[in-house]
């Protein structure tokens, strides 16, 4: 009976072991099939270096290049016409407005008497000095009386001049009735009404000389050294638009609290830009090497950039890398990788540190590569 039992324990103890290592052998047989199975198929490319233009971005807005103002240069007349209205285009000397001058053209008037008259009294005085001379000259005349009489033609000479003076002063009133466009340009702002009455140097109009615009740009302290004067710009407005322009001026300040520094950059083509306008654009500051991968190989997580590297085991490698310009769906690598490194392009943002995946571009090259081997067989 014990010899049954002893029997009976040994066929169940063969029976534990056996289903222990059978199940030890599929779970390792799993495990393994589990290792070997690539998590994804991807696209991977080496980094390319290019030649990019090096930029620096700014924002601003669109101001006149100069917005002068037109003010009266007569007082206490009414301004009697208005012929420019804000937005008219004018050219330099055109008639902008009008000063009554009736009372101007009287006083000119007056002004002509009165050097008519300074005239009349000069040649009398100069004709009573010249024969004051000769009869001193003869001792009729003593010399007190001879300098007196000099004296009076020299006073004559000069009250002439006066008056001469006022009349070319009241011509020049009169001519400052008719307010005139000092340069060609555009009216942006009219303050003037007819029939008021304007002091000297009142505003009556603004106006942006020769319709030429700039873009005032505001640059961080640290690229403003960079930038120098002719240096290219490309403008975006609000509308879509892209204007080009070149650097005209760098303001010689940094402003305190900002940290930002201004540059006027001189713009062609504004027909459809404004003053006023908020805009935003790019400085070329000069061309550089760079090294650059794909727009989709570059990963953003937890606030930093990351790639995928892939060994020759074809497994990933998360690199941690610090990127730079973007331009034509590519972004400047500007360290974390070096070059002839294979990095993950298509399917990037579905892997993780570690992952074992199938690489698609390396079976088309190497099919590609068959197929050529095939052909040059063939033609040989």
């Amino acid at each position: 009976m014990n010899r049954k039992r002893i029997i009976i324990l040994l066929v169940i103890i063969v029976a534990l072991v056996a289903a222990v290592f059978l199940f030890k052998g599929k779970k390792e047989k799993t495990v393994v099939t589990d290792q070997a199975k690539p998590a994804l198929t991807v696209s991977t490319e080496s980094p390319d270096k290019r030649n990019w233009a090096q930029k620096v971005s700014a924002t601003g807005n669109v101001q006149a290049w100069q917005e002068a103002v037109i003010g009266a240069e007569v007082s206490g007349l009414r301004l009697a016409e208005l012929y420019v209205n804000v937005g008219d285009t004018v050219k330099k000397g055109q008639l902008l407005a009008k000063f009554t001058d009736e009372m101007t053209a009287l006083d000119l008037e007056q002004q002509h008497a009165a050097v008519d008259e300074a005239r009349a009294r000069f040649v009398q005085a100069e004709a009573k000095a010249e024969s004051s001379q000769k009869l001193k000259d003869a001792g009729m005349v003593s010399t007190l009386d001879n300098i007196q009489n000099k004296s009076n033609a020299q006073i004559a000479q000069a009250q002439l001049k006066a008056a001469e003076a006022r009349v070319k002063a009241q011509k020049l009133r009169l001519a400052y009735t008719q307010v005139r466009a000092p340069d060609d340009g555009i009216i942006s702002s009219r303050s003037a009404t007819v029939g008021s009455v304007i002091q000297t140097g009142n505003e009556m109009f603004r106006y942006i000389r020769r319709n030429q615009l700039e873009w005032r740009a505001e640059v961080p302290e640290g690229p403003l050294s960079n930038i120098r004067v002719g240096q290219k710009v490309k403008l975006h407005t609000a509308q879509g638009g892209v204007l080009a322009g070149k650097v005209a001026r760098i303001s010689p300040v940094v402003d305190a609290q900002s940290r930002n520094g201004s540059v006027f950059i001189e713009l062609s083509g504004t027909r459809d830009l404004k003053a006023g306008m908020f805009a935003q654009g790019e400085l070329e500051l000069g061309r550089t090497d760079a090294m650059t991968v794909a727009q989709n190989a570059v990963i953003v997580r937890d606030g930093y950039s990351y790639v995928f590297k892939v060994s020759d085991e074809n497994r990933v490698s998360q690199i941690k890398v610090r990127i730079g310009r973007r331009m034509e769906n590519r972004i400047e690598i500007i360290e974390g990788i070096p070059e002839g490194s294979q990095i993950v392009t298509a399917g990037a943002g579905f892997l993780s540190d570690g992952d074992l995946v199938r690489v698609e571009n390396v079976k088309k090259r190497a099919a590609k590569n068959d197929a050529g081997n095939k052909v040059n067989l063939v033609n040989n």
